[in-house]
């Protein structure tokens, strides 16, 4: 009797170790992507804003920087506007 509680201990603190273990939460979306409140894959927030670091210079895209215009990562812009979900230059 003895035994086969002791064999009964063993298999259940195996199953509640391995039930411990997290589960994926991408569910299948791959990485970077997750279930959106209608199952669709939605991408994960991304970490902020850009910023161009070079020595004594940071430049955050999309920022509008006096008497030079809106930074777009290459350029300086004068005027921007939303287009299709995003910003257009112009």
């Amino acid at each position: 009797m003895n035994k086969l509680l002791t064999a009964a201990l063993v298999a259940s603190a195996g199953i509640a170790s391995i039930a411990a273990i997290p589960a994926q939460a991408a569910d299948g979306c791959g990485r970077g992507y997750h279930r959106g409140p209608y199952g669709h894959c939605r991408p994960n927030m991304g970490p902020g804003p850009v910023v161009v670091r070079e020595p004594g210079v940071n430049l955050v895209i999309g920022n509008y920087y006096p008497r030079r215009g809106y930074w777009d990562g290459r350029r300086y812009w004068w005027h921007r506007e939303r287009w299709n979900g995003g910003w257009r230059y112009r």
